[in-house]
Order: structure tokens, then C-alpha cells, then sequence
């Protein structure tokens, strides 16, 4: 952590990939406070193959066809919810490629997952810290404005909530096999996938539907070649 902190280049590289998180999880806040859960879901459904994208043409990883037809699938999902929406799903968008490139900055920082963790923690802590100082001060504040201890309690448990399982798979990758890896990380998407539309009742209609049906066949494209050759070994 000192050698980090006191090496600028480490330093600046940290503060690149405390940045790209701070992009997601506002942007993954915003998507379930304002009603595009569905969006959430369907950005960090899209991650792999971001990632798979982002490697492919910045590290020149060669793909295989089985990516290349996952990725092409994922491309048809966004091109129908663009028609149906008449826009862009940005959210999920911004949601896969600044988790993509997080990944591949986060690569290049030559200290351990915790440590790179509390780093990053540390530099958001400092604009983070100033922002709260202000909005109270002005009177905006979540807790100027008198709100209950189960709110600012739910608040703090958004944190350990968020903190703790990034933590634990950070540490847990290191053991597992890529294959598990793969199929776990499609759990946390289809929680807030059921979550949106069986809790939170939003709209899926057929469009939506099929959208997701491309997603969901371009991710069994994707992830069966891994499993199928690590069952093999």
C-alpha cells in the first residue's frame, strides 16, 4: 500500500479504475432508483462479452467463433431494444464497458485484490467525503433533511453489501476454475432480472423478451465451448 500510494504512475492508474468504478455503481444506482432495473440486468448480462470485445481490440486476444457469434447475438439484443426504445440503452452499455474496462485497467495494478480495493476506496473517499460535507452544510443532505435511522442504516448496509462481495470474489477467482467463474458471474443479472420484473413490476414485453432471448443464446454460445472443454480435462 505505501509503495502504491508513493509511486505516482501506480497511483494515477488507481485513481483511473476508482474512476471507472464510481461510473458504474452511479450509473447502476441510478437504474434501479429511476425504474431500469431490466437495463441493470442487462448491462452486466452484456459484461463478459464487452470484456471478450475490449481484449480482442486492445490486446489483440484472438477470438474464437464462438465468441464472435455471442458477441454478434448480444449486438442484435441492443439493436432491437435501441428500435423499441427509440434510443440507445445507455444505461446498460455504460453498465458492460466501464466494468470491461475496469477489468482490463485493473489488471495493470501490481498489488493484491484487498489492497487494490481499500486504494481505490481511499481515493474516491476524498471527493466523496467533501461532497457530504457540503450538501449538509447546505441543507441538502440526505441527513439534513431529518431522514429516519432505518434509512441511514439501509445506507450503511448498501456499502457492506456492495464492499464484501466484491471483495470475496476478487479472492474466491483466484480458486475457482474459469468455467465456474463464467457461470457464476450470470447470478447477480438474473437476480436483478427476476428482481425487476416479478418485485418491482416492470414492463417486459414481447420485444423485451426476445431482446433477452438473443442475450441469453449469446451467453450459452459463449460460455458452453469453456465448460465443455474443462469437463473434458
Amino acid at each position: 500500500m505505501w509503495k502504491a500510494i508513493r509511486t505516482p504512475s501506480m497511483l494515477a492508474m488507481a485513481l483511473v479504475t476508482a474512476s471507472l468504478v464510481t461510473v458504474n455503481w452511479l450509473v447502476y444506482v441510478y437504474a434501479i432508483t429511476s425504474g431500469h432495473a431490466l437495463q441493470g440486468a442487462l448491462g452486466y448480462y452484456i459484461n463478459p462479452l464487452s470484456s471478450v470485445l475490449i481484449g480482442a481490440i486492445l490486446l489483440k486476444e484472438r477470438m474464437m467463433l464462438p465468441q464472435k457469434v455471442a458477441i454478434l447475438l448480444a449486438a442484435i439484443a441492443v439493436a432491437i431494444l435501441t428500435y423499441d426504445a427509440g434510443g440507445l440503452p445507455w444505461i446498460s452499455l455504460a453498465l458492460a464497458f466501464s466494468w470491461g474496462f475496469y477489468a482490463f485497467f485493473r489488471k495493470t495494478l501490481p498489488i493484491g485484490p484487498n489492497q487494490g480495493f481499500f486504494l481505490e476506496i481511499l481515493i474516491l473517499s476524498v471527493p466523496a467525503c467533501l461532497y457530504i460535507l457540503f450538501v449538509e452544510l447546505s441543507g441538502t443532505g440526505h441527513l439534513a433533511n431529518g431522514n429516519g435511522a432505518s434509512d441511514i442504516g439501509l445506507l450503511i448496509f448498501s456499502g457492506i453489501a456492495t464492499a464484501i462481495p466484491l471483495m470475496t470474489y476478487a479472492n474466491g477467482a483466484k480458486l475457482l476454475r474459469l468455467s465456474t467463474i463464467g457461470m457464476m458471474q450470470y447470478i447477480a443479472p438474473t437476480m436483478v432480472f427476476i428482481t425487476a420484473v416479478f418485485v418491482f413490476h416492470e414492463p417486459f414485453g414481447q420485444t423485451k423478451f426476445i431482446a433477452f432471448l438473443f442475450i441469453w443464446a449469446g451467453l450459452i454460445t459463449y460460455s458452453w465451448p469453456m465448460i465443455r472443454e474443462y469437463r473434458n480435462r
